[in-house]
């Protein structure tokens, strides 16, 4: 159900006292039921001013209710209205509304006049407005014979419209004989009284169909006025002229305007340039939110306008020339309006009430009373009223004090009529509100249970809740006037049954209604907004959260409407999806989410960008010889601002359909004043760029063609150059056809010798880039000029550049050559330089040619290859980088021009000293054996010197990589091979070998390699050192035996005893090794020797063919202990070494170890 809210409500005083409503005894929302005795009340009239259509019957309405029900009777003009006397006139039964039939037969006019209608029962009578009935009408135009207008270009017209006097007033518009309208503009615009305003013509306003058309809404006519033909003549000079106003007429004017209706000033100005207007309140501003421009700001509306908008307005049209003001006084009257209308009074007999009527306006209304439709001075007297002006005052009130009052307020502008009646009743209370009824609510939100009554007098309302009967007290809930209970911020605990309680002294009456409060509905995730280019997708995210007993729906609308019936649009679960945007797409999206009790939404903007669309309606103005005004319309932006516009230009006549750059302009701009060149037939074209990027060019422009003129620039890159020795060549870079600024465009060149004194010598060419002068002298220097020309004249004179005649070689070689040796390496080269005149050219340089002739030493006889460096410039000495040493060299110096080489100085030679050899080619490693290494070696590649000897050092690497003695060995010079003897055997060794010349050592080379390993003699060396036959281990044996027979004596004295073994002995035993029997495990002597020390141990790697060596599993040895002696240990701990004897047959296997100093380390097994 849903609830009203009650404007009027009233607290109770402070404290938790019971909620009970005393209710005064004006009461605007106190309805009297129908079956209670009442007198008559107007519901339903037709308007003050009632306009028919003629081509209709007339329906006066007049509808009233009351009990008993009321009979009707109506006054035309002020006089009784008989309807039974009109046979077209009838009466709708049980109802005061009048049907004339003058569709039959009879005409509307004859019915014209005012009406009032009287709705009377025993209680009263009520009375409508004054009904003013008048038919509507669309006259014709007056015949009229229109004069054709001519005028000149420029000028200021006003086409008069003046229409017909219509009933009501046409509305005016104008267009053409296709029905078109016709554009309007800040310069061509229409006026408030229907006439169409020109601030100035040009001559596309010359046509001879400008029509005046008003239509007629109430009749649905159009009535068309003759049309005007204009004429507009191109005139020479438009002469410019400041403003004036074409109306209103004169610097002021006054206006007034009725409260409430919309204030439309006007102001239209004619000039040239076409003016702007603006508007100003003077001592006051404009209201924001009621104002209003309309027609190019031309009109200034103010809606809902009041006495507080009086005051003096001023409009301003302003154009470059100069600006004018024209001042409207503004009065604002006002027909009467309520401030407070009378209401219908209900009292009990006895009982005291009254009637106020206020009303305003300006002037203010005169206010009179009624009794039952007469005027009240001459109605019948009643001893309970008095009349105090705008009130009537009841006391002790009977039930003959029931009437009807009316009451007028009027003033020069209008009336105001108003009926409320006064009716004496006395009835116990009764419940209008239906019985039971459920609310639902969603909590949170305000919640107002009804409970609508009656009775005289009037009824105290109380409400409770629950069984109990608990009376409600204001600190949560809200008694309204009307007996609704409000509950601001209801919660779940507020769900229950609530009772309303109606008590007066005649009786009691009360009603139950029950309250239910739902959750609300959320939006737990909103869409967002999104900005997509066109032809992309996007997506809107809706997530809802309800109450699980409504049923929910989401809707999705775009702009507040459905969407489209589009593919396109997707609604899934929780999201819409559009695919492929465009640019209609573009707008407000809104989740709705509704349930039967409330509704919540959430609406994201989706913004539709794209590259601008092309500029178009491109025009040329001002044409100048050198500048052309070019303005454009902006194409649609597609929601991303432009940013700036890019002119290009075409020259037709010289690079037919090749663009060009022209300029760029801010894309606030539409126009930009653009530079010419002469004899150019230009079109433009114009893109405009946002941050997006740049769309297509626009449709090009109009062409344009400038005049010619004289080249304004001259060749550029003049240059003089022989290509002969007897011949000067004279290039430049020609102007292309755009920069000719004209036909038969030619190059005047000249030339002298710049040192002479001859005059210049010239010759017109046509359109090239070289020019040839033969029979010069060789490289003198010349001035040269070229100067462009057309067929209209030349060119500013040029400037002139110096050039040279051709090269020759040069004549003379570099003398007085010397070269300072810095070491074996580098070399410094001295000479002297050659002259100028000698060298016939621009001098480039000198280059020194160097070979290498022959080794000091005579072995090496090979011609070298002779290198080149080049000095370039004036140098007269440089550095020889990268020589052998003790070497033999030859060179030359040259020097160069433009055109080549001259001849060459005398040979210079020249010896390097020694230098350090490079390292030996190669070092080899060959024939490994137990105890010596043989190396072989090649001489080094560079020896830079004679080889005094050679260098080996050497020193062994032992198993954890560490070095030892580095041994130091010399080896003469002539020998490629060596063999070291008394090397360790098995024993890795690192060699360093380099040569010597007598300027020091070179490079050195590095080499490692083992030496190999003789089984037969590690077998022989085992058995030499049989432990079983050393002194020392036949002691130990014979210790241990003796302790082993000492345990066994004292385990079988303490069993003839019947004692056990303790287990802590046995612990103890075991805690201490050196007196625990040794376990098979730890490798027992011969015979009790495990299966498992037949096995060998992993085999170790030899020394391969290639002279390294890989390092091994382990390096564990007793060496890493501090002792002397070379061993092993078993997994468990226990020592292997001396201790261990070895199965003959068995062959012998390296250990686990690479190191093989002793033979002790080739044993593998116990026996």
């Amino acid at each position: 159900m849903q609830l009203k809210i009650m404007p009027k409500k009233k607290h109770l005083p402070a404290g938790r006292a019971p909620l009970i409503l005393f209710l005064c005894q004006v009461i605007s929302a106190l309805e009297v039921p129908l079956d209670l005795v009442q007198p008559p009340t107007i519901t339903q009239q037709s308007p003050k001013d009632y306009i028919i259509d003629p081509r209709e019957n007339i329906v006066i309405q007049c509808e009233a209710k009351g009990k008993p029900p009321p009979s009707f009777s109506w006054t035309q003009n002020g006089t009784h209205f008989d309807i039974d006397k009109d046979p077209l006139v009838t009466m709708k039964p049980d109802s005061g509304t009048l049907i004339i039939n003058i569709m039959s037969e009879g005409k509307a006019e004859t019915y014209e006049g005012v009406y009032q209608c009287t709705a009377r029962n025993e209680r009263g009578a009520a009375i409508s407005n004054n009904i003013v009935v008048r038919p509507s009408r669309s006259p014709l135009w007056t015949k009229e014979k229109l004069e054709p207008m001519t005028l000149q270009n420029g000028q200021p017209l006003v086409l008069p419209c003046r229409p017909p006097v219509g009933l009501p007033p046409p509305i005016i518009f104008w267009m053409d004989n296709s029905f078109q309208r016709l554009p309007q503009s800040e310069r061509v615009s229409q006026g408030l009284n229907g006439d169409l305003y020109f601030s100035n013509v040009l001559p596309e306003d010359t046509r001879e169909d400008y029509i005046c058309y008003a239509r007629f809404n109430h009749t649905q006519t159009i009535q068309q006025k003759q049309p005007i033909s204009v004429k507009v003549i191109s005139a020479k000079s438009n002469r410019e002229r400041p403003p004036t106003f074409l109306t209103p007429e004169g610097n002021a004017s006054n206006k007034e305007e009725l409260r409430g209706n919309v204030l439309s000033l006007e102001c239209i100005a004619e000039g040239l340039p076409t003016p702007v207007v603006y508007w100003i309140k003077e001592d006051g501003t404009l209201p924001i939110n009621r104002t209003f421009y309309r027609n190019f700001q031309k009109t200034l509306q103010i809606i809902q306008v009041s006495e507080a908008d009086s005051g003096n307005y001023q409009c301003i049209a302003k154009n470059a020339l100069g600006a004018i003001h024209h001042t409207i006084s503004v009065t604002v009257k006002a027909a009467p309006y309520w401030i407070m209308a009378p209401q219908n009074l209900v009292l009990s007999p006895g009982e005291d009430g009254a009637l106020i009527c206020r009303a305003n306006g300006n002037p203010k209304p005169t206010i009179s009373w009624l009794s039952n439709g007469v005027p009240i001075e001459i109605a019948p007297d009643d001893p309970s009223r008095k009349i105090d002006g705008d009130t009537i005052i009841f006391s002790n009130v009977q039930e003959r004090s029931s009437a009807v009052y009316q009451c007028n307020a009027s003033n020069e502008y209008g009336y105001l009529l108003a009926n409320a009646f006064v009716n004496v009743l006395a009835e116990p209370p009764r419940i209008l509100t239906s019985a039971n009824t459920h609310y639902q609510v969603i909590a949170n939100r305000p919640a107002f249970l009804d409970c609508a009554f009656f009775g005289s007098p009037l009824p105290t309302i109380e409400w409770f809740k629950g069984a109990k009967g608990n009376a409600l007290h204001e600190d949560i809930y809200v008694l309204h006037e009307n007996g609704t209970l409000g509950i601001p911020v209801p919660q779940k605990e507020s769900t229950g049954t609530y009772t309303c309680v109606a008590k007066n002294k005649l009786g009691m009456a009360k009603n139950e209604v029950n309250l239910e409060i739902k959750d609300p509905t959320r939006i737990i995730k909103q869409p967002e907004y999104a900005v997509v280019q066109r032809g992309s997708t996007v997506s809107f995210e809706c997530k809802v959260k309800h109450d699980h007993t409504l049923i929910l729906t989401v809707t999705w609308l775009k702009d507040d409407h459905e969407l489209p019936s589009d593919g396109r649009f997707t609604v899934d679960k929780d999201q819409l999806v559009v695919a492929d945007v465009g640019d209609d797409d573009g707008g407000t999206y809104t989740c709705v989410a509704n349930t039967t009790l409330d509704t919540v939404s959430a609406s994201a903007v989706l913004g539709v960008v794209d590259v601008p669309d092309p500029p178009f309606d491109l025009e040329l103005t001002d044409q100048l010889d050198k500048s052309v005004q070019l303005s454009w319309t902006p194409g649609d932006d597609n929601n991303s601002p432009i940013t700036k516009f890019i002119i290009e230009y075409e020259d037709a006549m010289h690079e037919a359909g090749l663009w060009h750059y022209q300029t760029e302009v801010p894309g606030t701009q539409t126009r930009a004043q653009l530079k010419l060149s002469p004899y150019v037939n230009y079109s433009f074209r114009v893109m405009a760029e946002n941050s997006l990027g740049r769309s297509l060019p626009s449709q090009p422009s109009e062409q344009y063609l400038t005049k010619a003129a004289e080249p304004d620039k001259n060749p550029m890159t003049v240059e003089g150059l022989g290509s002969e020795p007897d011949n000067l060549v004279i290039t430049w870079k020609p102007l292309n056809g755009f920069e000719s600024n004209g036909p038969g465009l030619q190059y005047k060149v000249s030339w002298r010798q710049k040192d002479g004194d001859d005059e210049w010598t010239s010759v017109v060419v046509a359109n090239v880039s070289k020019y040839i002068v033969s029979g010069t002298p060789t490289f003198v220097p010349y001035l040269i000029k070229v100067q462009a020309l057309n067929d209209v004249g030349f060119a500013p004179e040029p400037a002139a550049v110096m050039g040279h005649s051709g090269e020759d070689l040069p004549m003379v070689a570099p003398r007085n050559v010397h070269v300072n040796v810095l070491n074996g390496t580098l070399a410094e080269v001295h000479w002297d330089p050659v002259p100028l005149k000698s060298i016939r050219g621009h001098l480039q340089g000198y280059r020194i040619y160097y070979w290498k002739a022959q080794s000091s030493s005579k072995r090496n006889r090979r011609h070298m290859e002779k290198k080149i460096l080049i000095f370039q410039g004036s140098k007269t000495h440089g550095m020889l980088p990268g020589l052998e040493p003790f070497s033999h060299y030859m060179l030359n110096v040259r020097v160069v021009n433009g055109k080549g080489e001259g001849p060459a100085s005398p040979d210079k030679d020249f010896n390097t000293p020694e230098g350090v050899p490079s390292a030996p080619s190669a070092l080899k490693i060959v024939n490994p054996t137990l105890d010596s290494l043989t190396l072989e070696w090649d001489p080094p590649r560079h020896p830079n010197g004679i080889l005094t000897e050679y260098t080996l050092k050497y020193q062994p690497i032992n198993s954890t990589h560490e070095l030892g003695p580095l041994i130091d060995l010399k080896i003469p010079a002539n020998k490629t091979r060596w063999t070291l003897k008394n090397l360790n055997f098995s024993t890795r060794y690192k060699f360093y070998f380099y040569a010597q010349t007598s300027a020091g050592s070179g490079s050195q080379i590095t080499e490692e390699a083992v030496t190999t390993v003789d089984e037969g003699k590690m077998a022989m060396a085992s058995r030499q050192v049989d432990i079983a036959t050393q002194g020392w281990f036949i002691g130990l044996m014979c210790a241990v035996a003796l302790l082993i027979l000492i345990l066994l004596i004292v385990c079988f004295i303490r069993r003839n005893k019947g004692g056990k073994y303790p287990v802590k002995e046995k612990e103890d035993a075991h805690a201490d090794p050196e007196i625990q029997p040794m376990k098979e495990d730890d490798g027992t002597f011969g015979e009790y020797s495990d299966a498992e020390d037949h096995k060998p141990l992993k085999k170790g790697s030899r020394t391969p063919s290639d002279r390294t060596v890989k390092k091994e599993d382990s390096d564990d040895s007793l060496v890493d202990y501090g002792e002397g002696v070379n061993g092993q240990f078993n997994e468990d701990g226990s020592f292997i070494g001396q201790y261990s004897g070895k199965k003959e047959k068995e062959p012998a296997e390296g250990n686990e170890s690479s190191e093989a100093p002793s033979p002790v380390n080739a044993m593998n097994s116990f026996v």
